[in-house]
This record gives C-alpha cells, sequence and structure tokens, in this order.
C-alpha cells in the first residue's frame, strides 16, 4: 500500500467514524501518519474533556482505521 493510499484509507476510517464522535459534540482531525504505521490525530470539542476517550481512541478510532489499514500499529491523540 503506497503512502497516499494509506493517507486515503485512513480518511475513510475517519469518515466512518466522525458522525459518532459528532453526535456527542466531538470530532477528529488527522494530523499526520509517520512511517506509514503511527498515525496522529486530534480529538476536538466534546472529545477533549472526555473521561472515556482514551477507550474511544483505541476501541474505536484505532479499531476502525486497522480495518482500512491493517499494517497500523497504533493511533496516538495528540490534542
Amino acid at each position: 500500500m503506497t503512502t497516499e493510499e494509506v493517507r486515503t484509507n485512513v480518511e475513510k476510517a475517519l469518515a466512518e467514524i466522525r458522525p459518532f464522535l459528532q453526535s456527542d459534540g466531538g470530532d477528529i482531525s488527522l494530523i499526520s501518519i509517520d512511517n506509514d504505521t503511527s498515525v496522529k490525530v486530534k480529538l476536538e470539542g466534546a472529545c477533549v474533556g472526555c473521561s472515556v476517550n482514551q477507550m474511544t481512541l483505541k476501541s474505536g478510532v484505532e479499531m476502525t482505521i486497522k480495518k482500512y489499514v491493517p499494517q497500523i500499529e497504533e493511533v496516538i491523540n495528540v490534542g
């Protein structure tokens, strides 16, 4: 998978999960993809102070991104 394909597929994954975050008053932005294995995102809005945002990041965001791009090893919130 090329770097461009990785980015496209990560964006698709974020588009899939974004409506769930927005329904709770939050959002997510892609900051960067490093070495095609590490994704940096920024949780926004209500997600910033949410007590379960780490769970959302791991079980929701990371799982969805890995479904689209299996080579991704980690998803980091830089918020």
